[in-house]
């Protein structure tokens, strides 16, 4: 009879609404895909260089792990574990080099007997895929610092260039800042890193 038809109709029509509510509430609360890649730890690399007001030194610094995450092929976030007893020289050979590198891990510069690792974890992002800012905390010698830098990413590197002021981290030695009369044996407060980070 005409009641039952309008009853049927209108129990199909309130399925129909609650269906249709249902799917736009799931696509809400739909968690994009993220991905998490952990770097080659052998294959990615840190160059420093370290100037004087008369010369300077270079070198290389390793990865112990890291990784890089990614929300549709965008980047995201990242962690990263810095071997501080690798850090190595590389303009220099023989006594020289062992002098420098054992001068550098000792208390007047990173003190890597006790500080063995560095950390950077980055704490937000902007830009695309091909060229990022990227805002981080780094902690060397236990001390944190928020620093900002470009990364870019390329196939399967990320490469990035940034300048850190080491006395913010605890490492005066030598700094023109806190020693008078140095003169031009000051070491500048800035070291240049190039990060490389395959994954």
């Amino acid at each position: 009879n005409e009641i039952s038809i309008r009853k049927l109709a209108m129990k199909t029509t309130a399925k129909i609404i609650f269906g249709i509510g249902f799917v736009f509430l799931t696509l809400s609360f739909v968690v994009p895909n993220k991905s998490v890649k952990k770097i080659n730890s052998t294959e990615s690399n840190i160059n420093w260089r370290a100037k004087k007001i008369i010369g300077q030194h270079a070198g290389t610094l390793k990865f112990k792990e890291g990784t890089l995450e990614f929300v549709e092929g965008q980047l995201v976030g990242g962690f990263f574990v810095v071997d501080m007893n690798s850090l190595a020289v590389s303009d220099l050979r023989g006594f020289l080099k062992k002098k420098l590198e054992k001068n550098l891990k000792s208390e007047d510069f990173f003190e890597t007997e006790v500080h063995k690792t560095a950390r950077m974890k980055i704490t937000s992002i902007s830009g695309e895929k091909d060229l990022y800012e990227v805002t981080a905390d780094f902690t060397i010698k236990g001390l944190t610092n928020s620093v900002v830098f470009n990364m870019s990413m390329q196939d399967s590197t990320a490469t990035a260039t940034l300048a850190l002021d080491r006395t913010i981290f605890g490492v005066r030695y030598k700094s023109s800042g806190f020693f008078g009369n140095i003169k031009n044996k000051a070491i500048v407060n800035l070291f240049d890193l190039e990060v490389s980070l395959k994954f």
